[in-house]
């Protein structure tokens, strides 16, 4: 770790897969990080405190040192954490500068206004920022010849031995759009480089619009895994899954399908709400019924329900293979279906 002053101290609620990437991108970059682990296991604060970010007792001490902070919760979470941070800060006359919140998180464009509502008529110092994710957790990228060993570079060598090197040599990072008045560029100091580090663009000046393109974006993608996972549990039960597997490996559409569903199983419950979230989207903004995407959401909520919902990313038992995914998803209806009975 580099022995400089961090640029800034960003506080990141919480340290889940993506809040994790995001921290060690941030740490391995100049910044210190930090979080509140309240609620969360022994595992979660352990896996903060191994990766260098400092765990605070309380969102007050979270907002008090932290200059900004970013949102990435299950969706369901996100307005109460809003509030969370809201209720530290409400009364705090003594701030010298206003905290930035980013939110995030996967929800609807109405859901996003209303919090940024919320944070209005609070008076508290706060710039309200509207973000989303499009992509997987930052990760250090693998060199040539550790591709060949087979070792992972370390955050601080890559930090050490190429900082003036453009960032995408070094990590993959998911693209973070931002809309609304505000955005991380305009800090004073830092707040280019942050804005350039988590590979943010300001696409608007609505509140709404960077959640909105999040609600379009996920149709695509975590919609059509909800489809493939119907569609290879239905075809495992007729016993049609490896013809299935060779029509779609003709037609080059098996793998990425497949990617998809043997991926999900982690993250299913938090997809129920995103779901439903893209459901309200297109109803409110789209003028379509909402019935396929919440019939998405069920489906995710019977991946949840399953066995597979136990599933933990980097430690998975169940659901590695898309025969093992429709056996372990079947099982679980069958259960339900006995206890219906």
């Amino acid at each position: 770790m580099s022995t400089l002053s961090p640029l800034a101290k960003i506080g990141i609620l919480s340290i889940g897969d993506m809040g994790m990437g995001i921290a060690k991108l941030l740490i391995a970059n100049g910044f210190a990080v930090a979080t509140n682990c309240k609620g969360r296991s022994q595992e979660t604060i352990d896996r903060a405190k191994a990766a260098n970010v400092e765990v605070l007792k309380s969102d007050v001490e979270l907002t008090d040192t932290c200059s900004v902070i970013l949102s990435v919760v299950p969706p369901r979470d996100a307005p109460a954490t809003a509030t969370r941070v809201v209720e530290s800060l409400v009364g705090v006359t003594q701030r010298d500068t206003p905290l930035y919140l980013v939110d995030l998180n996967a929800v609807a464009p109405s859901t996003v206004r209303q919090t940024a509502e919320l944070v209005t008529k609070s008076r508290a110092p706060i710039r309200f920022v509207d973000g989303c994710i499009l992509g997987d957790p930052p990760s250090p990228k693998k060199k040539p010849d550790e591709e060949s060993s087979g070792s992972s570079p370390s955050s601080s060598s890559a930090v050490n031995k190429n900082q003036d090197d453009d960032i995408s040599k070094i990590w993959s990072r998911p693209s973070i759009p931002t809309s609304g008045p505000h955005q991380l560029s305009d800090i004073g100091g830092y707040g280019d480089k942050l804005a350039a580090l988590l590979n943010t663009r300001h696409i608007g000046p609505d509140i709404g619009a960077a959640s909105g393109l999040k609600m379009c974006f996920a149709s695509t993608t975590k919609g059509f895994t909800a489809l493939a996972i119907q569609s290879f549990t239905t075809a495992q039960k007729l016993g049609v899954l490896d013809e299935l597997k060779k029509e779609l490996s003709d037609r080059h559409a098996w793998d990425k399908a497949a990617g998809n569903v043997t991926a999900m199983a982690p993250k299913a419950y938090r997809w129920v709400r995103e779901m439903e979230e893209i459901a309200l989207t297109f109803e409110e903004d789209g003028g379509f019924a909402p019935d396929s995407f919440q019939g998405a959401a069920k489906v995710f909520q019977a991946v949840a329900d399953s066995e597979l919902g136990q599933e933990k990313i980097g430690k998975r038992k169940r659901g590695t293979t898309v025969e093992d995914v429709a056996d372990a998803l079947s099982e679980g209806m069958d259960k339900r279906k006995k206890k219906t009975v």
